[in-house]
C-alpha cells in the first residue's frame, strides 16, 4: 500500500509558475515510478510527467519544456515545477505511483490559470 499526499497548486495568471509536491509513504516497490497526471473538465486524464527512481523522465507533448519533474528518493517525494503556465493547463492534477503505471493516487489538487 502507498499513501500519496499532495500539496501546492492554486490559481495563477498566464505566464506564472506553480510548484506541486507529492509525498509518498508505504511500499518502495510501488513508488518506482511517480508522476503527475491531469484531468480537465470534459477531457480524459493525461500524463503530465513521470520519473523513475533512477531518474528517467517522461513528459506529455504539451509540456514543451515548460515543466520539470524531479524527486527526492530519500524523502519519497516528487515535485513538479510548472513555468509559463497557460489557461489550457487548467485542470485537476493528480500524483500517481506504481512500478511503471500508477496504481495509487493522491487526493488531487486544482490548478487554475487565468488569461
Amino acid at each position: 500500500q502507498v499513501q500519496l499526499v499532495q500539496s501546492g497548486g492554486g490559481s495563477v495568471q498566464a505566464g506564472g509558475s506553480l510548484r506541486l509536491s507529492c509525498a509518498a509513504s508505504g511500499s518502495n516497490f510501488d513508488t518506482n515510478t511517480m508522476g503527475w497526471y491531469r484531468r480537465a473538465p470534459g477531457k480524459q486524464r493525461e500524463l503530465v510527467a513521470s520519473i523513475t527512481k533512477p531518474g528517467t523522465t517522461r513528459y506529455g507533448d504539451f509540456v514543451k519544456g515548460r515543466f520539470t519533474i524531479s524527486r527526492d528518493n530519500a524523502k519519497s517525494t516528487v515535485f513538479l515545477q510548472m513555468n509559463n503556465l497557460k489557461p489550457e493547463d487548467t485542470a485537476a492534477y493528480y500524483c500517481g505511483a506504481g512500478w511503471s503505471q500508477p496504481n495509487y493516487w493522491g487526493q488531487g489538487t486544482q490548478v487554475t490559470v487565468s488569461s
